[in-house]
């Protein structure tokens, strides 16, 4: 039997559990991106608008289009301020609604290993920009432990438990996307590594933050109280707190670009 998929819908629990994360290593990106200022963007998978939201503060869009398949989501992107000038759309990211050569740039924040078909999600991106356009991505190394609740989902499934996983965790490797930009006619394909550190105020501030999450929260809601305090118990092991009880640590994400092709070459 497989398991139920990992869906967002509580926006506000989303920004907590991986918003954050998300602008993290976003910022990253967007530096080795350095995209050019009055461009056309389109963020697949917006989710709550987290990555939508950098684009306004470090790209000078001309125009913002969000498209996610969760309605609660989008509805509370809509909330954010800086956000009010966003087209949101509610769709599939394998099968875009939105003519060829709309835009100038596509980017597929945290999203890859959602996608059922990553090829036609990629060929998507590829079709909806001009030629010449960019088409990128940052996923976290699901394959490798740079998830940000790796080693929390380790102890989970240490216990016997099953964690939920995306459709496609090796969809972030390197060599995958590497290959699915290549497939997709894209060209100038680059990668590169992303590492990001976040710091909780205290232990307390880690938990509750993780009980919010969509990929272990059904879980620990499931845990009896024996099961829930040994894993917490790990977890304090797992992530020492520092001289004022504050925790660091540090995830790692996947990131490409490419280029559609322009005419003649």
């Amino acid at each position: 039997m497989s398991s139920p998929p990992i869906q967002f819908t509580d926006g506000a629990a989303y920004e907590r559990y991986m918003g954050k994360w998300s602008q993290l290593v976003g910022q990253a990106f967007l530096e080795w991106l350095a995209p050019k200022p009055n461009s056309r963007w389109l963020d697949v998978g917006c989710g709550n608008g987290a990555f939508t939201e950098l684009l306004y503060g470090h790209c000078h869009p001309a125009s913002v289009d969000g498209l996610d398949p969760s309605l609660a989501q989008l509805n509370y992107a809509r909330l954010r301020p800086a956000l009010q000038g966003t087209r949101f759309t509610q769709g599939d990211a394998m099968a875009l609604p939105f003519a060829a050569q709309s835009f100038d740039a596509a980017v597929m924040p945290l999203v890859i290993f959602f996608v059922p078909e990553p090829a036609q999600g990629v060929a998507e991106m590829a079709r909806v920009v001009r030629p010449g356009g960019s088409v990128s991505a940052y996923g976290w190394d699901m394959r490798d432990g740079g998830f940000p609740y790796a080693a929390l989902q380790a102890e989970i499934q240490a216990m016997g438990i099953a964690v939920l996983k995306p459709p496609n965790p090796d969809a972030s490797g390197l060599q995958t996307m590497h290959a699915l930009w290549t497939a997709a006619g894209l060209q100038s394909v680059q990668t590169r590594c992303i590492e990001v550190q976040r710091t909780f105020a205290d232990f307390e501030d880690y938990w509750s933050t993780v009980l919010g999450g969509p990929s272990v929260g059904p879980k620990l809601a499931a845990m009896t109280p024996n099961e829930i305090a040994h894993l917490k118990t790990r977890m304090q092991a797992l992530l020492p707190a520092d001289g004022q009880g504050r925790i660091t640590y540090s995830a790692r994400a996947n990131a490409i670009n490419g280029y559609a092709p322009s005419p003649g070459l």
